[in-house]
């Protein structure tokens, strides 16, 4: 039979070995630069798209990573290592991975030559993400989606 005198001594213990568990909230890795490589999307048929794609999440960075940002702090270097759009829009369901684009990266902070932090982050965005199949710029949208969230990703891993 349990006492009240176990319970509420079993509780304490739970409890502060549940306060003693939790990481500390670290803060934002402050970013001097930005930098994306998009060499590798070249050859899987991204050909000179590449450099846009690579332009566009630069600018989606810099936009979500305004408030690390820090004058002479150290370089964000993003490599975008893979990027692929699923053959049809809005097919499957949504768990499907057959109707899933994605996109890997490796992102690095690094600073005088030292790695302060490195992930690999891969984003999976169903492919109805860019809305409604029939507009031209369907795919250019998938691709805006996928770089928002892979972004978003970099941003919460940093910390900010």
């Amino acid at each position: 039979m349990t006492t009240r005198r176990a319970f509420l001594t079993g509780s304490a213990v739970l409890a502060a070995g549940g306060l003693v568990s939790f990481p500390a909230l670290a803060q934002g890795i402050a970013i001097g630069g930005i930098r994306v490589d998009a060499r590798r999307l070249g050859p899987q048929g991204w050909g000179e798209n590449a450099p846009r794609i690579a332009r566009a999440m630069e600018l989606e960075l810099a936009r979500q990573l305004a408030p690390l940002r820090q004058r002479g702090g150290p370089t964000l270097h993003v490599a975008l290592q893979g990027l692929w759009l699923a053959a049809a829009v809005g097919s499957g369901s949504p768990g499907d991975s057959d109707s899933n684009d994605n996109m890997d990266s490796l992102a690095e902070v690094v600073d005088r030559g030292r790695v302060l932090f490195s992930r690999e982050i891969r984003s999976m965005m169903p492919s109805s993400s860019g809305g409604a199949w029939y507009r031209p710029d369907i795919d250019q949208r998938r691709v805006a989606a996928l770089l928002e969230n892979n972004a978003q990703w970099i941003k919460r891993y940093l910390g900010a």
